[in-house]
C-alpha cells in the first residue's frame, strides 16, 4: 500500500511473527472440550433507549431484558467509535482503530481517501477469532463485517486470513452471502433472504455451526445488520410497506429483532449448549436517528458523536454459574478493546507473547467484581474536514476525547474547543467544567493530544 514507510513496515512484519502461533501453542483436545462457547452478539446501530433493561421504552424488548436478568449488565460501556467499521476493527484486534487507519465507515476508495483511512483492515493485524482458533477452537463470522470488501474495493482479505473458519455475510465484506446480495448493493427485495429475515438467518446460521462442533468450542460474531437502516419489516396481509426511515417500521424491527435473540437463547438451551456459552450482547455505535434523542436515553448526542450517545452501549453478559445474574454494574467501566483480553482470560485462550492490544483484562469485573479501569479510553473521529460533517447540531462533538475515571474531555485536534464534564454527576453531557477546572483540563488535554499525534497516518495525496 501507498505511504507505508519502512518503520511501520517493520512494526507490521514483527507484530505478525509475534501473533503466528507456535507448534506447541494450541491447546489439546481435553482442554479444549472444557473451555466456555462464546458468541460476541454486535447488534448495529443500537443506542441504550432502544433496550427495555436498560430504560428504553420505545417498544418493549422482552427476550433481550430476560437475557439481560439472567446475567451482569454494565452501564459504562464504550464501543472504540462512534460509527461502524472503526468500532468492529476495536473489537476484533483489542486495539485502538486509528492504530490500523479506522476511523469512519469504509466507503469507495475515493472517500476513503478523503478520510484520510485504510481501505481494509490489514491481515497482519491481531485478531481475536485468530487468537481462539489457535487455541482449538471452531470460529465463525455471521453477519455484517465492514472492514473490507464492497463497493469498489475487490483486494480486501478473505475471512480466513482473520482467522476465521466459516462465515456468512453482507455486501460489505470480502465474501458476501450470494443469499443476502442478489445486486451489488447492502440488501434488495431481490435478495432470496429477506431483509426482514436476516437476523433469523445469521441465528440460523450460528445454532447450526455450533452443533456441528460440539466436539470443541465455538467462538461466533453474530453481528446482524438490524437495527441499522434502512428498516424493512415484513408487510403484513394488504398492507403498504412502510417508510424505511419512519418510527413506526422502526419499531416493527425491534420487536422482531427481539424475538430473534430470544430464538438464539431458546436454540442454544435446546442444544444443551447455554449453560457453558459466554453470550456478550452490546452494539456497535449509537442510534441514528435517534427520534428526538429517544433512542440515546439519557445521553446526549448519536451515532457519529463522541458524546455518550455516540458511544456509550447497552451492555449483557452471561454465562450461568459464573457471571452473576440479575446484577447491574454502574460504575465499572469496560471499552470494547477489553473484550479480546478479558474473553480471552475467561476462556483460558493464551494469548501470542508478542500482543500488545489496548485493552485490559477485565474479566474480575464479568465476574461480579466491581472496580474502576485504571487506564484512560481515547476516541477519534474525524482527521480533516472532508468526510465528518455529521450529525449537525447540538450533537456534533469535537473530534477527540478522553476518559478518565470521573472525567471527560474533548477537544478539536489542537486542543481548542475543550469541554470537560465530571461524567459521573453529569452523563447527560449537559455542564461544561472546562473553564473552572483548568488543572484538570490541561493536564487531560496534554494526554488525548499525545495519544492523538502518536497515531499512524497514511500518505494520502491528494
Amino acid at each position: 500500500m501507498k505511504g507505508i514507510n519502512l518503520f511501520k513496515l517493520s512494526a507490521g512484519l514483527w507484530l505478525l511473527l509475534q501473533c503466528m502461533p507456535a507448534v506447541g501453542q494450541r491447546k489439546n483436545p481435553e482442554k479444549s472440550k472444557s473451555q466456555p462457547n462464546v458468541i460476541i452478539i454486535l447488534t448495529d446501530d443500537m443506542g441504550v433507549g432502544d433496550v427495555g433493561a436498560f430504560g428504553g421504552k420505545l417498544v418493549p424488548t422482552p427476550h433481550i431484558d430476560k437475557l439481560a436478568a439472567s446475567g451482569l449488565k454494565l452501564t459504562h460501556y464504550y464501543s472504540g467509535a462512534p460509527i461502524c467499521s472503526p468500532s468492529r476493527a476495536s473489537i476484533l484486534t483489542g486495539m485502538y482503530p486509528g492504530r490500523w487507519n479506522f476511523v469512519t465507515y469504509l466507503d469507495k476508495k475515493n472517500h476513503n481517501k478523503d478520510a484520510e483511512q485504510t481501505d481494509f483492515l490489514n491481515p497482519d493485524a491481531p485478531s481475536i477469532a485468530r487468537f481462539f482458533k489457535n487455541s482449538g477452537y471452531a470460529t465463525g463470522h455471521f453477519g455484517k463485517w465492514h472492514m473490507g470488501g464492497g463497493r469498489d474495493v475487490t483486494e480486501a482479505p478473505k475471512f480466513d486470513q482473520y482467522g476465521i473458519d466459516e462465515h456468512a455475510s453482507t455486501y460489505e465484506s470480502p465474501e458476501p452471502d450470494p443469499l443476502l446480495t442478489a445486486t451489488n448493493w447492502i440488501w434488495s427485495d431481490r435478495d432470496s433472504i429477506k431483509r426482514w429475515n436476516r437476523t433469523a438467518y445469521f441465528v440460523d446460521k450460528t445454532l447450526d455451526f455450533m452443533s456441528r462442533h460440539k466436539d470443541q468450542p465455538c467462538f461466533v460474531n453474530l453481528w446482524p445488520d438490524e437495527v441499522h437502516t434502512p428498516w424493512v419489516p415484513e408487510p403484513g396481509a394488504g398492507e403498504e410497506a412502510l417508510k424505511p426511515q419512519s418510527e413506526a417500521a422502526f419499531k416493527r424491527v425491534l420487536k422482531e429483532y427481539d424475538i430473534q435473540i430470544g430464538r438464539l437463547i431458546d436454540g442454544l438451551k435446546a442444544r444443551g449448549l447455554f449453560d457453558n456459552t459466554i453470550i456478550i450482547f452490546t452494539s456497535d455505535n449509537g442510534a441514528l436517528p435517534t427520534f428526538g434523542g429517544t433512542r440515546s436515553g439519557v445521553y446526549r448526542g448519536s451515532k457519529l458523536s463522541l458524546y455518550e450517545g455516540g458511544i456509550r452501549m447497552p451492555f449483557i453478559a452471561t454465562w450461568p454459574g459464573h457471571i452473576p445474574a440479575g446484577k447491574t454494574d454502574e460504575r465499572s467501566e469496560l471499552h470494547a478493546t477489553d473484550l479480546l483480553p478479558t474473553l480471552s482470560k475467561l476462556s483460558d485462550v493464551t494469548l501470542p507473547a508478542g500482543y500488545q492490544g489496548d485493552g485490559v483484562d477485565r474479566s474480575a469485573v464479568l465476574l461480579g467484581k466491581s472496580s474502576l479501569r485504571k487506564k484512560e479510553m481515547f476516541w477519534e473521529y474525524g482527521r480533516n474536514t472532508i468526510a465528518y460533517a455529521y450529525p449537525k447540531g447540538n450533537g456534533k462533538s469535537p473530534q477527540l476525547a478522553v476518559r478518565s475515571g470521573e472525567w471527560k474531555l474533548l477537544t478539536s485536534h489542537d486542543g481548542s474547543n475543550a469541554e470537560l464534564y465530571n461524567i459521573v454527576k453529569d452523563p447527560a453531557e449537559l455542564n461544561n467544567v472546562a473553564a473552572g477546572e483548568t488543572k484538570k483540563t490541561d493536564e487531560l488535554s496534554g494526554k488525548l493530544l499525545a495519544w492523538w499525534k502518536s497515531l499512524p497516518r497514511l500518505d494520502i495525496q491528494h
